[in-house]
């Protein structure tokens, strides 16, 4: 027997970030939407705890303990007292290192995975708090939608959406680190007093009304200078999608996925083709939101 689990990536569409920490950690206002690109966790029953992984950038995934997918096995095996004897297969779509949260669900579908092949019966509030456990942008995977994360942004409020959006993302040729990329947002904001991250109400008020206008007027990603500082030339990448008609253009997350809004399929793909003609960035993908959260298949 093996149960699968389909998992989506997310996009901020906003990401206000305030002032370190002293464990290290930022609080954040975190507004996450889930979108149509997935990985699938197959988990089946095996002599000993192994992972997997096939598709694009698959070479790029640790398939040791490091990985959030075996961190969640074990974590639920060890609060029921059970072996995490499973054989734990990625089949990869979400960019890895991207800051589209593809590590995070794969943590959060191995996590549902475990729990169904082993009828642990876990409530939702505990593989939340699991979730939480192994990273703040794991949570959000399980739940999709579109949700506000606060702390570090593993506090999730579900957030209401009244339509579809539509982007397109663009692929960088090599990855950013998160750390790297807060630690540099950290550098920049020396000297200079931060605020308390706030939920934007009007980019609240365009999710709900599902109007891509509102949205893209009020999207906001605090870590953007950071990350084009580390990496200047996704500036080019966001030229090129903006000249060609999106509405708007923003790093996603910590990069270096750039994410394009269009208003509509036909939209999108005039951004695609100029993003591919531009040179800047290794593939495009096209995908809408909000998807559906971690999903038995």
């Amino acid at each position: 027997m093996s149960v699968t689990v389909r998992v989506p990536a997310k996009v901020n569409v906003q990401l206000a970030v305030g002032a370190a920490r002293p464990d290290g950690f930022h609080d954040l206002a975190n507004v996450f939407l889930a979108v149509g690109l997935y990985d699938e966790v197959t988990v089946t029953p095996a002599d000993e705890l192994r992972v997997t992984c096939a598709g694009p950038d698959a070479a790029q995934v640790p398939l040791d303990r490091t990985n959030l997918a075996a961190r969640a096995a074990l974590a639920l095996a060890g609060r029921r007292g059970i072996e995490p004897a499973v054989h734990l297969h990625i089949a990869k779509d979400i960019p890895v290192a991207g800051g589209m949260a593809g590590g995070s669900a794969d943590g959060a579908g191995a996590l549902l995975a475990c729990d169904t092949l082993w009828g642990t019966d876990a409530s939702s509030a505990e593989l939340l708090d699991i979730c939480a456990e192994l990273g703040s942008d794991v949570p959000f995977g399980l739940v999709g939608g579109a949700a506000l994360g606060t702390g570090r942004g593993e506090k999730l409020t579900v957030l209401e959406v009244g339509g579809a959006f539509h982007w397109v993302f663009a692929m960088a040729d090599r990855g950013l680190s998160t750390p790297a990329v807060f630690q540099e947002f950290d550098r920049l904001a020396e000297g200079r007093a931060i605020p308390e991250p706030v939920a934007c109400p009007d980019l609240l008020d365009a999710l709900a009304k599902g109007d891509p206008d509102l949205l893209a007027a009020s999207i906001s990603n605090d870590l953007q200078p950071a990350a084009l500082s580390l990496f200047p030339e996704l500036a080019q990448t966001l030229a090129a999608g903006r000249g060609a008609g999106a509405l708007t253009a923003l790093v996603s997350g910590s990069g270096p996925t750039t994410a394009f809004l269009v208003r509509d399929p036909e939209s999108a793909e005039r951004v695609v083709q100029a993003l591919r003609a531009s040179g800047t960035c290794r593939t495009v993908r096209t995908a809408s939101g909000p998807a559906p959260g971690a999903t038995v298949l």
